[in-house]
């Protein structure tokens, strides 16, 4: 029985540790690298109360050391996703009844486990199995993913205080129900606080999660798993899997009970998924909740006024940490011909004192891209690039996969602002910058915004605020997070709601209110003290 009302406050984000020469945060990470290393993993899937191996095991390589194997994991087939939405549904009716306020404090649990006994090891993980470097991890697989969750019950928690009116003789009330059947959730390699907070922000609101994690993050999707364990999550609440993409939609979106997803991807995926469950509504229960955060080809414009240095740093800083493979990481940039050539040599003098390498030496500030596929497809843009008559390389340009799958943070100026890199998205350290007439910068404005069909982040820069007034209103439409004088990543939770719309998804803001509103489904109930007795209104009598 519930006795009270409970309080969670607006929490505060989690301190960012600088792991500085002595720190005793370098120390313990450097320590657990090391032990991480040490250990060959063997990485069940997790379905109901078990732990699931199979015959089929993949290895986990360090992108920047693919002669390393860290471990492996147990790869699944159509049965398994089978096994683990029965394994959800079993466990739904005990897991929706549970006190709000027990829900809660399994998740609140399991951020105090990572900001304090686990945060070497989601980091160490994240840093091994996905190629970040120490500041990249902390921000991401520590920082982040405690925000989510943290903020997530405070989120949560405002919503169901939120109650109707009652009229004389009536009493109403509004209650926030799980979705009727199981969410799926399908996360990406380049967050592990996204590929933590996908499947735990829907388990909050008390619904029933199969997730499939990007097998490229496998590592330190256990590691969350086992930080959930730990906390006190139920069996089945969280089934995580590891499958190939079209054995898991043929189950899932086949299912009656499949009752929505919460993905992040590539667009051309997305796109397929929505489809697929567009042709099958009549199978399901309940119309399905599609919630999906996918590409981007963000943009920094620069306007006239703006210093040079501020353009230098938010371009090398906004298109290189973890070698461009963010979904908000800076693509292409526009600056004017006024300052071009100062930013330029600014760019140039940066880009050559990045050093390049593994993780493990946190001199680096560039690591590996992600796997062999991408390393090709974005050798394959550098490539093509030298080779065109109308493109210049600033800097960059070499790729070598021979230990690992480095590509050098590289920078092309074309003279089209249309040219192939300038549109579509490469997921690599890789920025297109394009030179216009300083005077032109509301026609450049125009171009930023039909150029791409994405729209997820983007920044001005400028010292002039009619400039910045200008570019916020003609872009309104070209970015869900846009930032004034600043690059365009580093999303905090709490402070900037991320997600963006056209092909960049549903703008469904992960780390805000408005994300968990879309895993429950509410239900008015309205109680009447004093019944009428009979059907006949005042109005049917005739004087």
């Amino acid at each position: 029985m519930s006795l009270g009302y409970f309080s969670y406050p607006l929490p505060t984000n989690e301190p960012v540790l600088n792991y500085a020469p002595g720190s005793k945060e370098k120390e313990l990470l450097k320590k657990t690298l090391k032990e991480l290393k040490s250990v060959h993993h063997d990485i069940p899937m997790f379905i109901g109360d078990k732990e699931v191996r199979t015959n089929n095991k993949i290895e986990i390589n360090p992108p920047h050391e693919i002669a390393h194997t860290i471990g492996h994991f147990h790869f699944g087939d159509e049965e398994h996703v089978k096994q683990a939405i029965d394994a959800a549904l079993k466990a739904k009716d005990n897991w929706a009844s549970m006190s709000w306020e027990n829900r809660a404090n399994i998740f609140l649990k399991a951020a105090d486990l990572i900001a304090t006994k686990y945060r070497p090891y989601m980091n160490g993980s994240t840093m091994l199995g996905q190629s970040k470097n120490a500041y990249q991890a902390e921000i991401d697989s520590a920082c982040e993913i405690i925000d989510f969750l943290r903020f997530n019950v405070h989120f949560l928690s405002e919503i169901y205080k939120q109650q109707p009116i009652s009229g004389t003789g009536v009493h109403n009330r509004l209650e926030f129900r799980p979705l009727e059947g199981f969410v799926l959730a399908i996360t990406p390699f380049n967050f592990t606080a996204i590929g933590g907070n996908l499947p735990s922000s829907a388990a909050m609101c008390g619904n029933v999660v199969v997730w499939k994690p990007a097998n490229t993050q496998v590592f330190s999707a256990y590691m969350f798993m086992k930080v959930l364990k730990e906390a006190g999550l139920p069996d089945g609440v969280i089934n995580l899997i590891y499958v190939d993409g079209p054995h898991l939609g043929n189950v899932c979106f086949n299912h009656r009970e499949f009752a929505g997803i919460h993905f992040t991807g590539s667009t051309n995926v997305f796109n397929n998924i929505w489809e697929i469950i567009g042709k099958n509504l009549p199978k399901y229960r309940t119309y399905p909740r599609i919630v999906g955060e996918t590409g981007g080809k963000d943009f920094v414009v620069a306007h006239k006024s703006a210093d040079a240095d501020v353009i230098a740093t938010a371009l090398l800083r906004g298109a290189f940490e973890y070698q461009g493979q963010k979904c908000s990481a800076a693509s292409r940039a526009y600056i004017p011909d006024n300052i071009a050539e100062d930013v330029k040599a600014k760019m140039i003098a940066g880009i050559n004192t990045m050093k390049m390498g593994t993780v493990e030496n946190f001199s680096n500030f560039i690591n590996a891209v992600i796997d062999e596929r991408s390393f090709t497809k974005i050798k394959t843009y550098i490539d093509n690039a030298k080779k065109d008559d109308g493109v210049n390389i600033w800097a960059g340009g070499n790729c070598d996969k021979s230990k690992g799958y480095f590509v050098e943070p590289t920078v092309i100026e074309t003279k089209d602002p249309k040219y192939v890199t300038m549109c579509e998205e490469i997921f690599g350290p890789v920025l297109s910058v394009y030179i216009y007439p300083a005077n032109d910068f509301e026609k450049t404005l125009e171009l930023i915004d039909e150029t791409s069909p994405y729209a997820l982040t983007g920044a001005v820069i400028s010292q002039d605020r009619n400039a910045v007034e200008l570019a916020t209103n003609k872009l309104r439409n070209a970015a869900g997070n846009f930032y004034i004088n600043d690059k365009p990543t580093g999303a905090v939770v709490g402070q900037q709601p991320f997600g963006g719309a056209r092909a960049s998804g549903t703008n469904d803001k992960a780390g805000s209110i408005l994300n968990l509103y879309r895993w429950l489904s509410a239900r008015t109930i309205k109680e009447t003290f004093n019944p009428p007795t009979d059907y006949k209104y005042p109005f049917l009598a005739e004087e």
